[in-house]
């Protein structure tokens, strides 16, 4: 990420550019240019058309933005000054699409013809478990997805730091999920931030406990466009306000605020705070989730958003800075993440559609198949597993949590399938679990 240019305050520009300048540029340039661009001084000096003074093309632009921004009163930046953001028409189609994507769906799960274990199984478990890898990565750990996954779907032991922090992130969201109905507090922002550092924090700092120092120092690639986060001894007071803004209702008023933007805002909100020595990162997208639930966005619960912020974690800082740098404008963070959620959304139904065709191939199969005709629903589901996976270790505790049935019941499908001679059964060497094993050859067992 390259350094980014400050731009003067607009006060400033006002008093250094002759008024006649801004006048004859004021209808030419508007909050976002002719592609609907919100674009900040780092970018736009260099796409004033040739002619133009930049300082008051610039400054028509502001002036036009200021014009239609929304003061937030509650989240405080510096000094008496506070955030404020923008809706032109270029973000308003961006929430509109996601709108689109989001609120003709409520039946998604059961449009699916899957069962009910594939829907609590891939379109609960799997995308939460893929926000809690790729939210710990974006925060440093190194375990690599293969071993994460085997972790959570096996309920095994975290063996190191990166491990414990994808452990967490996965209970995070639980909580997330758990809580939307639940009024946003510090006792509640607390919570979420000792469930994500449990055994994996930095800096000296503690679980669920607020920083009591300053000396934390956020800077770019460069050591340059340094951020200090807000004094220590305002944090309660702002993340009371912050709590505030959060439970208000402004569906019905005046002031309404869209609830993606709300969600967004709450994101970075807790980001520019940084109210933790560690693990703020964390603590704020799982207070995205739990605004966007709480505002009735159901299907964000199958939503993961940290996988294409990781994507492009350079646009993502950068949104951030852009913010910070140019009169505390969120709208810069709002396009960016809007962008991600979209996204995000549209990989969800591909994921859907992919579980769609998966479903269909295997209805066939049992249709072919005169060994599927044996066998019940419970085998079905481990067999198609298995197929997915050749190699795949099964176990029966794992195979109970999976299905909601007791461990007896999961073993008796597991034996089930070794007297079939679809799984091989094996015992480790260390340990009394037993082990049923895909065989590489599954298909043709099955005769498919």
């Amino acid at each position: 990420m390259g350094r980014v240019r400050v731009p003067a305050p607009l006060e400033k520009l006002m008093q250094e550019v002759k008024p006649e300048k801004f006048l004859r540029l004021l209808g030419k340039y508007k909050a976002t240019d002719a592609q609907g661009r919100y674009l900040h001084w780092n970018d736009f000096k260099w796409r004033v058309e040739s002619g133009d003074d930049e300082l008051a093309a610039w400054g028509a632009t502001k002036l036009a933005r200021r014009s239609i921004a929304k003061e937030l009163p509650l989240l405080q930046a510096e000094g008496d000054r506070c955030f404020s953001y923008c809706v032109p028409e270029s973000l308003l189609a961006k929430l509109h699409a996601i709108d689109k994507l989001t609120g003709g769906s409520r039946e998604i799960g059961a449009s699916v013809p899957v069962s009910s274990y594939e829907r609590s199984h891939y379109l609960i478990k799997n995308p939460i478990q893929e926000e809690a890898i790729t939210s710990s990565q974006l925060e440093g750990a190194s375990t690599t997805r293969e071993v994460a996954k085997e972790m959570l779907e096996k309920n095994l032991t975290p063996k190191d730091k990166s491990q414990q922090m994808i452990l967490n992130n996965y209970l995070l969201m639980q909580k997330a999920v758990e809580s939307q109905d639940e009024e946003l507090s510090l006792e509640f922002i607390l919570e979420l931030h000792r469930i994500a550092t449990h055994k994996a924090i930095e800096n000296q700092a503690r679980p669920g406990e607020l920083r009591n120092e300053n000396n934390i120092f956020i800077a770019d690639a460069y050591g340059e466009n340094a951020f200090h986060p807000p004094d220590w001894q305002t944090l309660r007071e702002r993340l009371t306000n912050l709590c505030d803004f959060a439970n208000s209702d402004r569906s019905q008023s005046d002031n309404f605020i869209h609830p993606i933007i709300k969600a967004i805002v709450l994101h970075f909100a807790i980001a520019y705070i940084h109210p933790f020595g560690d693990g703020n990162g964390r603590t704020a997208r799982a207070i995205f989730y739990w605004s966007i639930l709480r505002s009735g966005y159901w299907l964000f619960e199958y939503v993961s958003i940290s996988k294409f912020i990781q994507e492009k974690r350079g646009e993502y800082d950068r949104a951030f800075i852009y913010t910070e740098t140019d009169d505390f404008d969120l709208t810069y963070f709002l396009y960016n993440q809007t962008d991600t959620i979209e996204k995000a959304v549209k990989s969800l139904y591909e994921y859907m559609d992919r579980k769609r065709r998966e479903f269909y191939e295997f209805m066939e199969w049992i249709d072919r198949s005169p060994v599927a005709k044996t066998l019940k629903r419970g085998h079905l589901e481990i067999l198609k597993a298995a197929l997915r996976a050749p190699g795949r270790e099964f176990t029966a505790r794992q195979v109970a949590i999976d299905f909601g049935v007791t461990e007896n019941t999961a073993r008796s499908y597991l034996n089930k399938l070794v007297e079939k001679d679809l799984l091989v059964q094996a015992k480790p060497k260390s340990g009394k679990t037993v082990l049923y094993l895909a065989p590489a050859n599954l298909k043709t067992r099955l005769q498919i």
